[in-house]
C-alpha cells in the first residue's frame, strides 16, 4: 500500500514538473521563433502572476557585433510605457490632495500660455485630449538636441497653436506628458526623476530602471536597432530622448517591468478606486482600443476578463506591457529593435495561455 502511495506521489510530481517545463518551453521557442526569423536583434519577455515572477528570458543579442546576448538582465530602452509611470505618479498627487485633474494647467504651471482654443487641463494631458500634437517632423521624432531640464523641454512645443479644442478629441502626443512631468515637479517640489525613484521604483523594489541622459554610459545596457520596410535590421543611430523623458525617456529591464505591472496589480503604487478611475473609458478615441489616464483599454477578453497595458514604439525599441487585473497577471515583450512591433504585439497575445497554463 505504502509503495503504491509513494508511487502515486512520484506521478503527481512528474506531471506538475512536466507541465511546468511545458509552459516555460513555449514561451521560450517564442521568443527564440522571433530571432531564427530575423524580426529583431534581440528580445525579452516574462509573465509575473500574483507577485511570483513564473517565466522570464532572453533571445538573440544586446550587441550583436560583440555577440553580447540579451538577457533579463539587459536594460533597454522601454518607450512609451514610460507614460503610465508618469500617469501613476500624477494619479499619486492627486490621491494626496496635492492637485485637481480639472483645473486648467497654469494653476500650477502659471508660465505656460493660455491657449485660445480653451484651458487645457491635467485629465485632458493624461488622455490625449489636450490638443496639444506630437512631433512636428522626423527631425523632431529622431532628437539629436539636449535639453537640460523639462521647462527646456516644454518650450520646444509650448507657443504652438492646439490642432484640436481641449477634452474635444483624442490626439496621442507624447509633448503632453512632458507637460505632466513639469507639473510633476511643480506640484512634489522634486525632480521628477527623485520623484519616480522614490514613489515608484522604490516602492514596486524596481532597482534596474532610469532615465536615458544621452552620452551617459549604462552598464549592461542594448545597442539600438531599426528594421526598415523591407526587413533589413541595422544599427540605429543613437537619439536623443531628452525631450520626451516622461512620455519615452526611460530604460528598465523585463524584471522590473514585471515588478512595476505587479505592484499595481496589487494595490502597492495606488488605491484601487483610483486604478478603477484610470482605466474607465472616457470615449474620446473613436477607432481601435480605448485610452483612459495612461493606459489603453483593451477591453474584455472572454477568459481572462478586462485587460489594460501600453504599448511603445521609439528609434532601437519596440515595447508591450499588459496588465490582467481578474488572473493578477502582467505580460510584458520588450525588444531593442524598431519596426518590430508586429511580433511583439504577436508573442504577448500569445502568452496569455501561456500564463494560464503557469497559473494552472
Amino acid at each position: 500500500m505504502k509503495k503504491l502511495i509513494i508511487i502515486a506521489i512520484l506521478f503527481q510530481t512528474i506531471n506538475l514538473f512536466g507541465q511546468e517545463k511545458n509552459f516555460q518551453t513555449k514561451a521560450n521557442d517564442l521568443i527564440q521563433s522571433a530571432i531564427n526569423d530575423n524580426q529583431t536583434i534581440g528580445i525579452v519577455a516574462g509573465f509575473c502572476i500574483n507577485k511570483e515572477i513564473k517565466w522570464q528570458q532572453g533571445a538573440g543579442y544586446c550587441d550583436l557585433k560583440n555577440k553580447i546576448a540579451f538577457d533579463t538582465l539587459t536594460k533597454t530602452r522601454i518607450a512609451s510605457i514610460s507614460k503610465p509611470m508618469t500617469a501613476i505618479a500624477i494619479l499619486q498627487l492627486y490621491e494626496k490632495g496635492k492637485l485637481n485633474l480639472d483645473e486648467p494647467i497654469q494653476t500650477y504651471l502659471p508660465a505656460f500660455p493660455k491657449k485660445k482654443e480653451g484651458d487645457i487641463t491635467i485629465r485632458q494631458l493624461l488622455q490625449h485630449s489636450s490638443g496639444i500634437d506630437g512631433y512636428k517632423n522626423n527631425k523632431e521624432q529622431e532628437n539629436e538636441t539636449n535639453y537640460a531640464n523639462l521647462e527646456d523641454a516644454v518650450s520646444i512645443f509650448k507657443d504652438r497653436i492646439l490642432i484640436a479644442t481641449p477634452g474635444e478629441s483624442f490626439n496621442y502626443t507624447t509633448y503632453g506628458y512632458v507637460v505632466l512631468g513639469l507639473i510633476i515637479e511643480k506640484v512634489s517640489g522634486m525632480s521628477y526623476e527623485s520623484y519616480l525613484q522614490t514613489n515608484i521604483w522604490d516602492k514596486a523594489k524596481m532597482t534596474n530602471t532610469g532615465i536615458e541622459y544621452f552620452n551617459k554610459e549604462i552598464p549592461n545596457k542594448s545597442m539600438i536597432y531599426h528594421k526598415d520596410s523591407n526587413g533589413r535590421i541595422k544599427e540605429a543611430k543613437q537619439t536623443n530622448l531628452s525631450d520626451r523623458i516622461p512620455g519615452g525617456g526611460f530604460y528598465s529591464t523585463v524584471t522590473d517591468m514585471l515588478k512595476f505591472g505587479d505592484a499595481i496589480l496589487n494595490n502597492t503604487l495606488l488605491k484601487e478606486s483610483t486604478f478603477k478611475m484610470m482605466t474607465e473609458n472616457p470615449l474620446l478615441k473613436t477607432k481601435g482600443n480605448g485610452y483612459g489616464l495612461g493606459w489603453y483599454l483593451y477591453g474584455e477578453n472572454p477568459k481572462y476578463g478586462n485587460v489594460y497595458g501600453h504599448n511603445g514604439t521609439q528609434t532601437g525599441a519596440s515595447t508591450f506591457l499588459m496588465l490582467l487585473p481578474k488572473e493578477k497577471t502582467t505580460i510584458v515583450v520588450m525588444s531593442n529593435t524598431s519596426g518590430a512591433m508586429q511580433i511583439v504585439s504577436d508573442i504577448t497575445i500569445k502568452l496569455f495561455d501561456i500564463a494560464a497554463e503557469a497559473k494552472d
